[in-house]
């Protein structure tokens, strides 16, 4: 890529194993790399307002919240941005995910629409082990996801930092440690 695609712009890469990949994504921060070939490592943790393209070879090698993420990527700047989901598999089952990604911004509507699409899995199966009968029958009511999202979106309108909320902080940063570039 150095050598053909990108000869006039400065690229590098960053992937998980990488001891130095902090390094790498401040760089990237700093506008000193123009172009980050990455791994799914970017998924979530990634702040980059500068970032305007997002490519992802192989898209429906991921799941529909992973392409969510990824595409939240770009876009937090002023600059236009783009998200482009590249497959070589053109099944309709394949175009009408991507399909479905494309058309939908709202991850919460992409999740239930997912949900919708695929169902809930199995409660006691290797699917979705372990999940209670309280998630479950949140899955059944569309009202009460909805309503749980309003108190989420409350909750951070009013105490972004989640000071008065210590036990959600904790399970949040336990949630970004599970998933961060470090």
């Amino acid at each position: 890529l150095r050598k053909d695609v990108f000869q006039d712009l400065r690229l590098d890469l960053v992937h998980g194993r990488m001891r130095d990949k902090d390094a790498v994504m401040q760089r990237f921060m700093a506008r000193d790399i123009d172009v980050l070939v990455a791994t799914a490592v970017v998924e979530v943790g990634v702040d980059v307002p500068n970032a305007t393209v997002m490519m992802i070879e192989g898209a429906e090698r991921f799941g529909l919240a992973q392409l969510h993420q990824f595409r939240g990527r770009v876009g937090r700047g002023s600059d236009r941005s783009y998200c482009l989901l590249l497959t070589d598999d053109e099944s309709m089952f394949v175009l009408d995910r991507l399909e479905l990604v494309a058309r939908t911004p709202d991850g919460f509507r992409l999740a239930t629409e997912d949900m919708n699409r695929r169902g809930v899995g199995e409660l006691m199966g290797a699917r979705q082990h372990g999940m209670s009968d309280a998630a479950m029958q949140a899955l059944r009511e569309p009202e009460l996801l909805n309503e749980a999202r309003q108190e989420a979106e409350a909750v951070l309108a009013s105490d972004r930092e989640l000071s008065g909320h210590p036990a959600l902080a904790q399970a949040v940063v336990r949630r970004l440690e599970l998933t961060s570039i470090s």
